[in-house]
């Protein structure tokens, strides 16, 4: 799926130095590769990326990167952040050969939780395992999400990975190797008893003046 279209400039420069006049001149160094071909560093608008990385759709789209006027089909595959400033530090692209299938993590999207059996008719507790799915795809058939529907779900469920239902096209990874793993279950609120509280008066409790006073009586 397409995103939109990005421009990019092949960069001649490389190094620390080079990647960090880079980011003080507003841009992001960045580097493409794949498709049997030569990677390719180049360098993209900051905010541009920026404000696209906040898009979820973003990550998973194919986007026409265009560089020196060349149009490139690419996948995010990477980036790095700054580790307390807004501000995106590098960023990897793979170019896509829309003919060969593509591995990609998917972000899962729950629907139906708070409206399910389980937690509506049964004040059960969902807890979800997983956020996101690795898939296997041409690009073309790439969804930008998968949903996972909890209406039905009741107390003591779970919901696997083959019980997702997928676009046509779309393999997850997990299950071409055997793995049926735990997406999301529903679980009873366990309820804690209160402790039986024992009324005491005072009179009950010994004091050590009384207790020396009983100790001198029976030595009388």
């Amino acid at each position: 799926m397409k995103y939109a279209n990005l421009t990019a400039t092949k960069r001649d420069e490389h190094g620390r130095g080079a990647s960090r006049r880079l980011r003080h001149s507003g841009m992001v160094p960045a580097i493409i590769y794949g498709s049997n071909a030569d990677a390719m560093p180049v360098s993209l608008d900051h905010n541009t990326l920026f404000y696209a990385l906040k898009n979820e759709s973003f990550h998973t789209s194919i986007l026409n990167l265009e560089v020196n006027g060349k149009t490139e089909k690419v996948l995010l595959r990477d980036y790095q952040m700054h580790a307390f400033r807004p501000q995106v530090l590098h960023i990897d692209f793979q170019r896509v050969n829309e003919k060969e299938e593509i591995q990609i993590r998917i972000p899962l999207h729950f629907l139906n939780e708070e409206t399910s059996f389980a937690v509506k008719s049964q004040s059960a507790h969902i807890t979800t395992v997983i956020n996101d799915v690795e898939i296997r795809a041409l690009a073309k058939d790439i969804p930008h999400f998968i949903e996972v529907d909890l209406q039905n779900i009741k107390i003591g469920e779970s919901v696997h990975l083959s019980n997702l239902v997928l676009p046509e096209g779309v393999k997850l990874v997990s299950l071409l190797r055997g793995d049926d793993g735990v997406v999301a279950t529903a679980a009873g609120i366990v309820e804690v008893a209160e402790e039986e509280v024992v009324a005491v008066s005072a009179a009950d409790i010994p004091t050590v003046a009384g207790d020396k006073k009983e100790d001198k009586k029976d030595g009388a």
